[in-house]
């Protein structure tokens, strides 16, 4: 498992190598599809991305949890969560690299 993490930088540079636009171009152009996303993930509407994944919103009703360390019951409020469900191929690269 590899300790780096893909940054905006780093997709931007990707960006700039790739297509030929230039740094400030590439920059701007990756925060604006991530911005297009995070627009429709507040309006609870999904992200699909083909051949990687779909990014939803997922409402969580309020409930009873319990604190592990002193085991006491403590209300959890209903809240929006993001998740994420890769798609098969995403699967199936990543998987393949688990076999090297």
């Amino acid at each position: 498992m590899s300790d780096r993490t893909l940054t905006r930088m780093d997709l931007s540079e990707a960006v700039f190598r790739e297509v030929g636009l230039s740094r400030n171009e590439s920059a701007d152009l990756v925060e604006s599809v991530l911005k297009h996303m995070s627009d429709a993930l507040v309006k609870g509407e999904s992200v699909k991305i083909s051949s990687f994944g779909t990014f939803n919103v997922r409402t969580k009703t309020a409930r009873i949890g319990r604190n592990p360390k002193t085991g006491q019951e403590v209300p959890i409020e209903p809240r929006r969560v993001l998740t994420f469900r890769p798609s098969h191929l995403m699967k199936d690269r990543v998987d393949a690299g688990n076999k090297r």
